[in-house]
Parts: structure tokens; sequence; C-alpha cells
């Protein structure tokens, strides 16, 4: 069974981004929104980026991964505009 993650990607300004890969793939680093993120640095910034990614939850359970992925987007308050990329679930504060 291929063991599918929960990951955050952290941006040089401290904005984060979580997503899932259901295949564990080393190199994927989500499908956040490029104009988003974009919008938050200047094109002298965006010659040199590091980001880092974490992965805080695995499991070989899609099921599990689907359902933690919102609540841990919830729990890191990623959705919020102030603090994430992430524009899903909708941010309620």
């Amino acid at each position: 069974m291929v063991t599918k993650v929960i990951y955050k990607i952290t941006y040089p300004n401290g904005k984060i981004y979580i997503g899932k890969d259901l295949t564990n793939t080393f190199t994927y680093f989500g499908s956040v929104n490029a104009d988003l993120v974009a919008a938050d640095f200047s094109p002298e910034q965006r010659k040199s980026i590091t980001i880092t990614k974490d992965i805080i939850f695995e499991s070989t359970d899609t099921k599990e991964i689907n359902k933690r992925e919102v609540e841990l987007i919830k729990k890191y308050q990623s959705n919020n505009p102030e603090i994430g990329y992430n524009r899903w679930p909708k941010f309620s504060s």
C-alpha cells in the first residue's frame, strides 16, 4: 500500500499552504494558486526563493487523508488569507 501524505509548504513570507499527495511523490509541491503566491513577492524576490515542505500526516487510507486535510487546514488556519494560501474550505473568523 502506498503511504499518502498531508504536507505543509512554508514560503519565505511565512505564509503556508496545506495539501495532500496520494502518491507521496518527493518532488510534488502542491497545486497552490500561483497568482496568489506571486502577488506577495516582487519580481526581484521571485528570482531566488526557498520554501519548506513538511510532512504533517501520513496514512495508507485515502478517506482518512481527505478528512484530515480539511481538519489540518482549519487547525493551521492556512485558509485565512493573512496566514496562508488555501482558499478552501472558506475561512470564517
